[in-house]
């Protein structure tokens, strides 16, 4: 068997047995040697724990076993834990540039061992598209955006429910009618060439909900602030989120990927510190795409009065703006009442007139454009590589053509060309057949969320298209950067370290799928912790597909069972014997038994 980019899996066999045996002999026999030479306490101690290990061996051949182990539940003040973006520990942090609300992952001294319980009264999430405009309020009990914003419509509350009528800070007649006139401001979000968006501080996610209708796909972006459960709100509705923010390091995406960018009166002081949050948007805008700007300083002419300003303050920061963007080769591309729109460079022609003492310079060869996994930001000018004049949005194919077209940076993956990409279909189209037969629930109304935890290609998400779903692609921070393919394809994703928590709240995941996660990363990542974390996103009643390599299957499904998953095993759809696939469901309610921990 071998792994998804081609490199043979190492499994145990009767050989390696037969050597683990014999080193264990050897070491016992040091051990026993060393001792009688009466060796230091800190030397024998060392030689001990050497030999323990080695026996800490799989006592079944081809088989890793585990202690089995009941994870208790967590006390109900973790009911909407999360790890790496937790407000207990922002004292810790600065408030400069909004540093504290990044990502800061507690040491694994501080990593929970139980069981984030869902909130009292929780229900089942209400079904797609009906959830699109309501929620259970037990799920998301959270009134503050309900008090704060209700001359704005985000939400309101009735009875039991929470209600969308489609409201934002800047649209609060409703997200139709906002997204309309957008439409006519940019014509290409009409015949499929605009397919991936992010929309930064992104509320309840509206926006992002209205454009699916449209064929465009969104992430909503927001960081975990004082606008409580802005991404569960989102996530809860079925629409695609995640908690982030721009402030000292880069987004998690690759570079020129996103068709659009959109800030609804986002309050990201775009022109302040060099322009440098405007950088990373240049950054992940692909060439030819779209900077959607609606409210300060846009129509300051007649919006001024309610900004606590002054018309000359205004007009000032709409022409350092403008300024900032001129100089990273955007132009302004359409403008109409509250609606300002820029255009990315679709060629290298405007950077190659760049003088080379401009401000901010154009970025040198230290700066790897993809990569997103804390990494700093930089007050530069990335320069989209010629060679890829075909990633440019003009001259993509239009959805959904995209979806299956090869993408032209396949090319920056070692060993991958067309025929690799075609063959990765093929195959997933096979295996989403094969797993549709052994969960009837995929491909149905009950599974909304999706999240394929370490994919190549995208060829998993691609296979599930046409389902009422949508898949959220992780691409290793570790491994093969194939992430840039994956949004070429007008899919969309991030990278992550499944080392770490994930930034998502609780309970927001109806699916997740592995290919092979703990072969790739057991050497890395401890097992059970990913495991946890698994249990901490998938909403109660939820499933994993989990394939793997039988080595790992039944460990896996002993750590599950302690976290009180119901699992089986199943053949692949090749019927081989050196990889399985658990099919397994996350209990719904709570656990019989509060824990403290």
């Amino acid at each position: 068997m071998k792994h998804k980019d081609g490199k043979p899996i190492n499994l145990p066999n009767k050989h390696r047995n037969v050597t683990v045996a014999i080193t264990v002999i050897v070491l016992c026999g040091i051990a026993f040697y060393l001792g009688g030479m009466q060796c230091s306490s800190q030397n024998g101690g060392l030689v001990t724990n050497i030999v323990e290990k080695a026996l800490d061996l799989p006592k079944q051949s081809g088989s890793l076993q585990v202690r089995p182990i009941n994870f208790p539940e967590c006390s109900t003040d973790l009911q909407d834990y999360t790890p790496c973006t937790d407000p207990k520990r922002w004292r810790k942090y600065g408030t400069y540039r909004l540093t504290l609300l990044e990502r800061h992952c507690p040491p694994l001294s501080e990593r929970k061992e139980c069981l984030v319980p869902p909130p009292d009264g929780y229900k089942p999430p209400i079904r797609w598209p009906k959830s699109r405009d309501e929620c259970w309020y037990r799920n998301v009990p959270y009134d503050w955006i309900n008090n704060e914003k209700s001359n704005q419509h985000w939400l309101r509350k009735e009875g039991e429910k929470f209600l969308f009528p489609g409201g934002g800070t800047m649209f609060p007649n409703g997200v139709g009618e906002y997204v309309d006139l957008m439409v006519d401001l940019i014509p290409e979000m009409k015949d499929g060439t605009v397919r991936t968006a992010i929309d930064t501080g992104c509320g309840v996610a509206s926006w992002g909900g209205d454009l699916l209708d449209r064929g465009i796909l969104t992430i909503s972006l927001a960081p975990r602030d004082n606008h409580e459960a802005q991404v569960q709100f989102a996530l809860e509705r079925g629409i695609p989120a995640m908690l982030g923010v721009i402030s000292t390091q880069r987004l998690p995406y690759p570079s020129n990927s996103f068709d659009m960018a959109h800030c609804s009166r986002c309050l990201i002081p775009w022109t302040e510190f060099g322009g440098i949050y405007l950088h990373e948007i240049h950054r992940i805008l692909r060439p030819g795409g779209f900077w959607i700007l609606s409210g300060p300083p846009v129509n300051y002419e007649r919006r001024w009065r309610g900004w606590n300003t002054t018309i000359e303050e205004q007009r000032s920061d709409y022409e350092k703006l403008q300024d900032v963007l001129t100089s990273m080769c955007f132009k302004l591309y359409n403008k109409k009442d509250d609606i300002a729109v820029w255009q990315k460079s679709k060629d290298n022609n405007c950077y190659d007139k760049l003088p080379s003492e401009t401000y901010p310079p154009k970025c040198d060869d230290s700066f790897e454009p993809d990569a997103g996994w804390y990494v700093p930001l930089r007050t530069c000018v990335v320069v989209p590589e010629a060679k890829y004049k075909k990633s440019a949005l003009t001259y993509m194919p239009k959805w959904p053509e995209r979806l299956l077209a090869t993408p032209e940076r396949i090319s920056a993956i070692h060993g991958a060309s067309s025929s690799t990409f075609n063959h990765d279909n093929s195959k997933w189209k096979k295996r989403v057949q094969h797993y549709k037969k052994l969960l009837p629930e995929l491909g149905t109304e009950k599974v909304r969320n999706v999240m394929d935890m370490n994919t190549l290609y995208g060829g998993f998400a691609a296979a599930l298209i046409n389902d009422p779903l949508w898949v959220m692609n992780v691409v290793s921070a570790y491994g093969t950067n194939s992430l840039p393919v994956v949004y070429d394809r007008g899919l969309i994703g991030t990278y992550h370290d499944w080392c770490e928590a994930f930034s998502t709240y609780p309970r927001t995941y109806d699916l997740f799928h592995l290919d092979g996660l703990f072969t790739d990363e057991s050497h890395r990542c401890e097992m059970k912790y990913v495991l946890l974390e698994m249990d901490r996103i998938l909403r109660p009643g939820g499933h994993a597909i989990i394939r793997e390599s039988t080595y790992f299957v039944d460990a896996i499904a002993t750590i599950a069972k302690g976290m009180r998953w119901g699992c089986r095993k199943e053949n692949t759809e090749y019927g081989v014997e050196k990889e399985k696939i658990l099919i397994c469901q996350k209990k719904l309610g709570n656990s019989s038994k509060k824990g403290s921990r």
